[in-house]
């Protein structure tokens, strides 16, 4: 079976909800392991993996060997999935920044809102309806990823968004190697109980490790 590293490593924010991902990835995936040791991104440990998850990270969480591996890892066809914060991680390093899509900007208070599926022939959204309603914390981003945009925040339908009609939440795309796959939702501790948001990690998760 395919092996998936969680990590989960925090140096800003901590959410309270990264033990409830914990669980829910180890669930959708047996071969999950879950570390905040940097010590495990050398190069032997990551070619254990068909994934690496960066589950809520925040802040600068590698050493620069570790970003080096990382690096390679990824250019070498390993796969990324990352979780919300994901994106609050790593500001100074530029590949991850092309990595991951985006970097976060900022957000309005945890709220009702409706998502718009832009591309339901993914597995991440082929479940989903074509507006999607739940509660989380909606990320403005500092720009618009270069990659496939899969979801959408309707920002006509909560308070505080500012990035208008074309609000990305969720993308993908091959351009550093392996596969890579952002989502913005997951802040909530309630969001990994919810069946679409297991089944939308579980799919983002089964794309990236190119595991059917």
């Amino acid at each position: 079976m395919t092996r998936i590293l969680l990590f989960t490593r925090t140096t800003g924010f901590r959410h309270d909800s990264i033990p409830a991902g914990v669980r829910t990835m180890r669930e959708l995936h047996d071969a999950a392991e879950n570390t905040e040791d940097p010590a495990a991104f050398t190069p032997d440990n990551l070619a254990r993996f068909a994934a690496v998850v960066f589950l809520n990270t925040n802040g600068d969480v590698l050493t620069d060997a570790g970003r080096t591996a990382f690096e390679a890892y990824v250019r070498g066809g390993g796969g990324f999935l990352g979780v919300h914060s994901a994106a609050a991680t790593e500001y100074g390093w530029a590949f991850y920044r092309e990595l991951v899509g985006a970097w976060f900007d900022r957000h309005p208070p945890v709220q009702p809102a409706r998502i718009t599926v832009a591309e339901p022939r993914h597995p991440a959204t082929a479940h989903l309806p074509t507006t999607w309603e739940r509660v989380d914390e909606w990320y403005d981003f500092r720009s618009r990823p270069d990659a496939r945009v899969l979801l959408r925040a309707d920002e006509s339908t909560y308070r505080g968004g500012t990035m208008g009609g074309d609000h990305p939440l969720a993308w993908c795309h091959e351009r550093c190697g392996g596969r890579s796959f952002y989502t913005a939702l997951g802040h909530t501790v309630e969001s990994y109980a919810e069946p679409e948001f297991r089944a939308h990690l579980a799919g983002a998760l089964r794309w990236v490790a190119r595991a059917r």
